[in-house]
């Protein structure tokens, strides 16, 4: 793991992509993954004397699937209008997604209790958030999961827009556009994968203060797409609205 943790910290200080052959069998659990994902942080001191992280992202295929989450360099974290201009992606893509934020602590304790019902009264304000996704592994598409996992799950770049009081949502029934470029506009009804962006909060907070850290308020989760990846190049306007909740541009 040493070794995959190295290999990927020499990709992102160099801006250059690996080939997963040779690392196809290195991991064999999520935890290994993580481990991997902390070293990386840690060497690129992505979150100096931060105990908790304030960035997140978490999500998964379904409410079956095994939800995963990466913590998110705050260098590529930025509001809305926000220009990544200045970063270098590979092969990146779009994702619209809903942002939410805690309002309040919560303990290891807190979260080893939560369930569905209650998470969601620990949000105190939501957003509309557009992710860059980008990898440091050439052949995405072929890259198993772990190997996803350990590399930030393909994180790129974060954009976050104006943020709102948390109110319950017709989620069923929320409507997502996506522009980006001269691309036909995307439209969406209802899509998000675990059908409310609110499901994940325990699982999520259970990961943060798995080591019995505290989540503290403030700390932000971007929650997984409504549009799967929408292929994006440099220099991309990117425009996503979601009705009645905020829009927010960006440029790639």
């Amino acid at each position: 793991m040493t070794a995959l943790a190295n290999a990927l910290i020499q990709a992102r200080q160099s801006n250059q992509t690996l080939d997963a052959t040779p690392w196809l069998n290195t991991l064999e659990t999520a935890d290994q993954a993580y481990e991997v994902q902390d070293a990386v942080a840690s060497a690129l001191a992505w979150f100096g004397g931060q105990t908790v992280p304030r960035y997140w992202k978490s999500g998964g295929a379904s409410r079956s699937a095994t939800l995963t989450h990466a913590p998110l360099p705050p260098a590529g974290v930025r509001t809305g209008p926000a220009d990544f201009g200045d970063m270098a992606f590979h092969v990146p893509g779009i994702e619209a997604e809903i942002a939410l934020r805690l309002g309040q602590d919560v303990t290891p304790a807190m979260a080893a209790k939560l369930d569905h019902g209650d998470a969601a009264s620990l949000i105190d304000a939501m957003s509309v958030s557009v992710e860059i996704v980008d990898s440091r592994w050439q052949d995405l598409a072929a890259t198993p999961a772990l190997l996803r996992l350990a590399d930030s799950q393909v994180h790129g770049a974060l954009a976050i827009g104006e943020w709102q009081p948390y109110a319950a949502v017709d989620w069923a029934s929320q409507r997502c556009e996506t522009k980006v470029g001269s691309a036909e506009t995307v439209v969406r009804e209802g899509t998000h994968p675990l059908a409310d962006p609110a499901w994940l909060l325990p699982a999520w907070l259970r990961h943060v203060t798995r080591h019995g850290q505290t989540a503290p308020a403030g700390t932000v989760v971007t929650t997984g797409s409504w549009i799967g990846i929408v292929p994006c190049r440099r220099g991309d306007q990117v425009a996503v609205e979601f009705a009645g909740i905020g829009a927010l541009r960006l440029s790639v």
